[in-house]
């Protein structure tokens, strides 16, 4: 019995094993390295490690030592993942498929896409339709709001395949899309980002994390190259 029962352990180990196979930290727990301040050669004080979770601090970010955290990586085909947790009030965003080239896009969200990070019952965006926690932000209004309240973590997902993109938070899909057809153009066409020169274009890009002046922390980030 004793031996059947190892067997199914090591079994199922050998299971979880092979379900996360290709999935490689982006962070280390420990620092900011394989990151860096949008438009700067490192990560500047604003974002600190702090008991293996990555912080925004705006307290920290003062004196021009803000700005959005990007990966010295660039990303086509991925399944990120990673938890989040929201200040009172607060908001940030998961951007990815970023070109940074400061001199051209003087932001993150110039050039990508974001899944929204926020407490939708504090920040005033939480009264916008496709601006709530989830959503493929002033793009697609998500299926349902399986968000947790704020101070809690969440897990989210962001998988992007071949021009299928699918957003998941804490295991229920909020989005599906394709990305880069008529379609989309046309959703492009009605949001804000209308006119934005090469905005949603791009088919490789990093991923950055967003300083919208609030406290915000991640941990567990994670990607597979599909």
């Amino acid at each position: 019995m004793k031996k059947v029962i190892a067997a199914v352990l090591i079994l199922s180990f050998t299971q979880i094993i092979q379900a996360q196979k290709g999935f490689k930290p982006l962070f280390d727990g420990k620092t900011t390295n394989g990151w860096h301040t949008y438009g700067k050669d490192s990560a500047l004080a604003g974002w600190n490690v702090e008991d293996g979770l990555l912080h925004f601090n705006p307290d920290a970010a003062k004196d021009g030592q803000g700005g959005d955290l990007v990966t010295n990586a660039e990303f086509e085909n991925f399944h990120l993942k990673l938890e989040w947790k929201i200040s009172p009030n607060g908001n940030s965003g998961i951007i990815f498929y970023v070109n940074e080239d400061p001199q051209k896009y003087p932001n993150t969200f110039s050039t990508g896409l974001e899944m929204q990070v926020l407490d939708n019952d504090g920040h005033p965006d939480g009264k916008i339709t496709k601006h709530r926690a989830g959503n493929l932000y002033d793009l697609i209004q998500s299926k349902s709001e399986p968000v947790k309240p704020v101070g809690e973590w969440n897990k989210a997902e962001v998988i992007s395949n071949k021009g299928k993109l699918t957003l998941i938070l804490n295991g229920v899909t909020v989005v599906e899309t394709v990305l880069w057809d008529d379609n989309f153009k046309k959703l492009i066409d009605g949001s804000k980002f209308a006119g934005w020169p090469d905005f949603g274009t791009f088919k490789k890009g990093k991923i950055a994390l967003q300083d919208h002046g609030n406290n915000v922390w991640y941990r567990n980030i994670e990607l597979k190259q599909l």
